[in-house]
């Protein structure tokens, strides 16, 4: 994530910023451009500060306070790029319902931000009525019915509303033994289905690549996934997956090494944004140099972010530590498992 600022007075403003504290003025987020903006107000619309030759107006979702991303002022779109690819939205009669989808939205307008920087393609109803990337965040039915799973089938992607509350998260997260476990991290993972389904499973030449890197998405993913929480994770899967989840299926080792490539670049970007090094004072420290002297998002070589990411993580877990915190990244990363994350980089790229 980029480092914003106000055009009007230069004060340090974040991506969820609606007001700017120092000089009062509304903002908005400019997809187009990828940067969060003043506004003045013309009439019914706003003109910002960073692109003044246009109007532009909210998307509506902003009369609750979840969202604020502009579009034009005379758009035939209901809803901004984000917004539109929601299928389904939480009763917001119910107030916690309200908590938890402002929650929910910022954690997936995170996600599109990155989707957008990497010009992936975002399909519609009216691009592909067949599969369209589309989300359902729904709550337990109150009868005591079957709960509500997070997941993804078809460009439908549905999100459990509970997992926008921290102590239902943190639970879920301890009983799965998972080491990290956030609403941004669930929509990366999810959206790496979507994009599987979009640019591998229907080109034969990618998807003989992926299987001799992922393995045969063919194998019964029921019985599979049965297995997996059965028994759990072979015990060298560090040597190979970026998770123990990813050793379920060839399908969840894509995904979580998607969530994983989303989850560097976006944190090299905002490392770069804040001219981060890092320089540790110590005998081997010149092996945990590392500067990111390049914009992530774009870079060509997976190996250049791999050698900023491994010093930068080693640092930012040693700063969680001195604040008695786990691990901002709790992961290693295996050489198998950076070979896999240079695969959906040149995947992204198209460089396959």
């Amino acid at each position: 994530m980029k480092l914003f600022e106000c055009q009007n007075c230069g004060q340090p403003i974040y991506f969820e910023n609606t007001v700017c504290e120092r000089c009062g003025l509304r903002l908005g987020f400019l997809p187009g451009l990828a940067r969060l903006t003043a506004l003045k107000p013309e009439g019914d619309f706003w003109r910002p500060l960073a692109d003044p030759a246009q109007l532009v107006r909210f998307c509506p979702n902003a009369q609750y306070d979840a969202c604020n991303w502009l579009m034009g002022a005379h758009s035939e779109d209901e809803f901004c790029i984000a917004c539109r690819h929601n299928r389904t939205i939480p009763d917001l009669t119910v107030p916690e319902n309200l908590a938890h989808w402002r929650k929910i939205e910022m954690a997936k307008h995170h996600l599109f931000y990155s989707l957008l920087r990497l010009k992936l393609p975002l399909t519609t109803a009216e691009d592909d009525p067949d599969h369209p990337l589309s989300f359902d965040f729904l709550s337990d039915p109150p009868d005591g019915a079957a709960p509500v799973l997070t997941g993804h089938a078809e460009g439908l992607i549905t999100l459990n509303i509970a997992e926008a509350d921290d102590a239902e998260r943190e639970r879920r997260r301890t009983q799965m033994g998972e080491p990290y476990r956030t609403l941004l991290g669930h929509f990366r993972h999810e959206i790496g289905h979507y994009y599987w389904d979009l640019l591998v499973r229907d080109k034969p030449g990618v998807l003989e690549s992926f299987r001799a890197m992922f393995g045969d998405e063919q194998e019964d993913y029921g019985e599979a996934l049965q297995r997996h929480y059965a028994n759990g994770a072979r015990p060298d899967w560090q040597n190979h997956f970026v998770s123990s989840y990813a050793t379920a299926h060839a399908w969840e080792d894509f995904a979580e090494t998607w969530a994983h490539y989303l989850h560097i670049v976006d944190t090299l970007e905002t490392a770069r944004s804040f001219g981060m090094k890092v320089r540790p004072r110590i005998r081997a420290g010149r092996d945990l140099e590392a500067e990111v002297d390049f914009d992530p998002y774009t870079a060509a070589s997976m190996d250049d972010i791999i050698d900023a990411w491994l010093p930068m993580t080693f640092a930012m877990n040693s700063l969680n530590r001195s604040m008695g915190q786990p691990d901002l990244y709790p992961f290693v990363l295996s050489p198998d498992a950076i070979n896999k994350l240079g695969w959906i980089h040149g995947l992204v790229r198209g460089t396959l």
